[in-house]
């Protein structure tokens, strides 16, 4: 298979002819259209377990057929991976299949850079609703197995921070394979978003590249985040809501054993150049979806609430850092990869010659923990209530009681000092501790690996010698009687030797 970089950059390479770009986002926007059409003419119904396993697939020559419309693109396949389920997530947000057509399919697609170090492409829909994302095949995949307890997930919980996905797709054109998930929107174009974050949790070169930082919109990381932030301060309701929120999104993560997720956060600032009224109306046009804004995502009891046309804040959270008022946009994102054996891996490679604790790649129930800790301490924090004039009056007999206590708690003050000396002891000694049982932990999964490996190898060995066995009975009888007695005298001795090999 050709890479997808060399099928983005287009042209011809010895005597194949590979798609350009814009043929390849035209043939995602037609087959995207075409599957949605075919859907109208199946019945409503309730979705069966058999539905998330289903692949459908069509091919459409530029020439059209009698089932698929004519087009001046390449040839192309289309595969449609569980159509029905996902006409379920689309219709439990609320999302129309003629809206749906006309935002992926009227205008041309928008190409949006990936900070990431993943070799994904997105695309952006013109109306602001939708992002087309590239996937690898073990991811998309891996979504398809997700597709189970992702449907339980959301008819229990429509309101989440999780990713809504709403369709998954597969082009093949002229030798290349293109995969491609469509998403909600977490960070709406029309808003200029002052600064942008992946939030990890972890500090291990969680800092932003220096070819990211010269780009006029750049994606800071979790270490840029505590230098330029001392945190973002919601009141106590909000806070409240958004933590239950991230609490129980990462809980289902960790259920499904999935890790190395981000927190994508955008920060618009209230008191920086605001939006002319026009801009904001032809960019959103109203919102399509329901429970797709960071406010809704979170909080809310009215039931199917209709969208505001004009609304200035576009459902970002309300906050405050320092003396400004901020706007805050936020989403769960790259959640399809998995704590498989190659993970497992990597972190204990880390782990050795880093802090384990501190990369991002981790089991599961650990980085849930450390994920939720970092977002609800550094991350997001709470406004306190001021405190009334009762409590200024005070200070003065706390100040006055305190300079007197002082000489007693001296003594308590050194035998602190020296708890603390021991326990940075106990540390080191439990980071060795950690470390060999790291260790132990890598050359398990080595030595599993490997005698998996050797069996597969026997196995296959003795297929091989069984069936060269039957090969030489069947060839000759008489060599097996007395192989010596045929041979004459005569014979020379490389005869012999090829006879016998």
């Amino acid at each position: 298979r050709v890479s997808i970089d060399r099928c983005w950059n287009a042209g011809v390479n010895s005597n194949r002819h590979y798609p350009t770009a814009s043929a390849l986002k035209g043939a995602i926007q037609l087959g995207i259209g075409y599957a949605v059409g075919n859907l109208s003419s199946k019945p409503d119904r309730d979705v069966l377990m058999q539905d998330f396993s289903v692949v459908e697939s069509v091919f459409l020559p530029s020439e059209g057929s009698n089932l698929t419309p004519a087009h001046h693109f390449p040839d192309f396949r289309l595969k449609t991976y569980a159509p029905l389920a996902f006409r379920y997530f689309r219709e439990l947000f609320g999302i129309k299949p003629d809206d749906y057509l006309y935002s992926i399919c009227n205008e041309p697609l928008i190409e949006l850079s990936n900070p990431g170090a993943s070799s994904s492409w997105f695309y952006l829909t013109s109306d602001d609703e939708f992002i087309i994302k590239t996937v690898q095949h073990k991811e998309a995949e891996f979504l398809q197995k997700l597709l189970p307890g992702y449907y339980m997930n959301l008819n229990q919980n429509p309101r989440t921070l999780l990713p809504k996905f709403y369709g998954l797709y597969c082009i093949q054109c002229s030798g290349i394979t293109v995969r491609v998930v469509v998403m909600n929107n977490v960070l709406p174009r029309a808003m200029k978003m002052h600064y942008k974050y992946d939030l990890k949790g972890s500090s291990y070169k969680r800092r932003a590249s220096r070819k990211e930082r010269t780009k006029s919109s750049p994606t800071f990381k979790d270490l840029d985040f505590q230098e330029m932030h001392e945190g973002l301060h919601f009141d106590a309701d909000t806070y409240s809501a958004l933590i239950k929120t991230l609490q129980r999104d990462c809980r289902v993560l960790e259920s499904f054993k999935i890790m190395d997720y981000s927190l994508l956060l955008g920060i618009h600032v209230l008191d920086r150049k605001p939006l002319s009224r026009g801009s904001r109306m032809d960019s959103r046009r109203g919102g399509k979806v329901l429970y797709s804004t960071a406010l809704e995502s979170i909080q809310g009891t009215v039931k199917d609430p209709e969208p505001v046309a004009d609304d200035d804040t576009f459902g970002g959270i309300p906050a405050k850092h320092k003396d400004e008022n901020l706007l805050i946009f936020l989403g769960i994102i790259d959640i399809l990869q998995s704590y498989r054996f190659i993970k497992k891996v990597e972190h204990s490679w880390k782990a050795l010659v880093h802090d384990g604790d501190t990369v991002s790649v981790h089991r599961p129930s650990f980085y849930a923990d450390r994920f939720l800790k970092f977002m609800g301490s550094t991350v997001f924090k709470k406004i306190h209530p001021l405190r009334g004039a009762s409590s200024k009056r005070k200070r003065g007999s706390l100040y006055a009681a305190k300079s007197a206590s002082q000489e007693v708690l001296s003594p308590q003050r050194e035998e602190k000092r020296e708890e603390k000396k021991a326990q940075s002891m106990d540390n080191l000694d439990g980071n060795c501790r950690r470390k060999s049982i790291i260790l132990h932990d890598v050359l398990a999964d080595i030595r599993q690996y490997f005698f998996q490996t050797l069996y597969a190898f026997l196995q296959c060995t003795c297929l091989y010698l069984h069936c060269s066995e039957d090969r030489r009975a069947s060839s000759s009888t008489i060599a097996l009687d007395d192989p010596l007695s045929s041979l004459s005298r005569s014979q020379s001795d490389s005869e012999l030797d090829v006879y016998l090999v």
